[in-house]
């Protein structure tokens, strides 16, 4: 006669050898995180995936500078979802620089010029590989496509101005129709004008592609280079009498510095 052992040892036993099977995975994770941290941490290299990224930037365009924070995340093995935030500012292919030289100073300013500019993006987009390096001094190519809201802040300009029977200049907003080269001494401080700021919002749409020239594959060094898109609701006024414009396109040139962690 054949006797079975009970229901309710079976049960025991295959979830102890379940139990024992997670716990060697977790351990095994565990002891592979270690070991991986330790290596980074003498800095040698590894070649295993890091699927969270953070970096900053710092940006020139066609038309002035900027920063950037970008969050990414692996959703791929060579793709990444991205988020990411700027602050920039925005001159005028027209504006020039004029300096007056007399009474008070030699303070320069830009004709013309109603609102400094300066834009808020925030948006989300993808980073995708093109081309994975094989070893670490290459170079590894990447492609990034973005997309969000923009919020421009338009601060008007103050200048300071000959008035008559005055015999120093005092601080007024630029008007076109009263304010010329003649009676023009100067941009007043930069604090002036921001409490008055207008807002423009809007939205951008990037492609840029990167170069990462990292040593390490737990740091980020590239470089990246594209053009922007920027479109606004309402036309933003910049410069007295010329069209004001709806449409902004720029060209930018990215160096870029951040970290990947597991």
């Amino acid at each position: 006669m054949i006797v079975k052992p009970p229901e309710n040892l079976i049960f025991v036993k295959d979830s102890m050898c379940k139990s024992f099977a997670i716990f060697f995975v977790l351990l095994s994770s565990f002891c592979f995180s270690q070991s991986a941290v330790t290596a980074l941490e003498q800095g040698k290299d590894i070649n295993v995936l890091l699927r969270n990224e953070s970096n900053g930037s710092i940006f020139a365009h066609s038309r002035g500078f900027g920063g950037e924070y970008k969050r990414l995340f692996h959703v791929t093995g060579t793709r990444k979802r991205l988020f990411e935030i700027s602050l920039l500012n925005m001159k005028h292919p027209k504006e020039y620089k004029v300096k007056y030289e007399g009474i008070g100073g030699n303070k320069s300013f830009y004709y013309g010029k109603l609102n400094s500019l300066f834009m808020l993006r925030s948006g989300v987009g993808y980073q995708t590989t093109l081309y994975e390096r094989s070893e670490r001094k290459s170079v590894e190519i990447r492609m990034n496509t973005s997309f969000g809201a923009n919020i421009t802040f338009a601060k008007p300009v103050y200048l300071y101005v000959f008035k008559e029977n005055l015999t120093a200049p005092i601080i007024e907003k630029y008007n076109p129709d009263e304010h010329t080269l003649s009676n023009i001494a100067g941009r007043a401080p930069l604090l002036y004008g921001f409490g008055n700021m207008r807002i423009y919002p809007g939205g951008y749409a990037k492609m840029g592609f990167s170069f990462e020239y990292g040593e390490y594959s737990n740091e980020v060094k590239a470089i990246e280079a594209g053009v922007v898109v920027d479109g606004f609701i309402a036309p933003v006024p910049t410069m007295a009498r010329v069209k004001n414009e709806q449409i902004f396109v720029t060209l930018y040139l990215a160096f870029v510095f951040g970290k990947k962690w597991f």
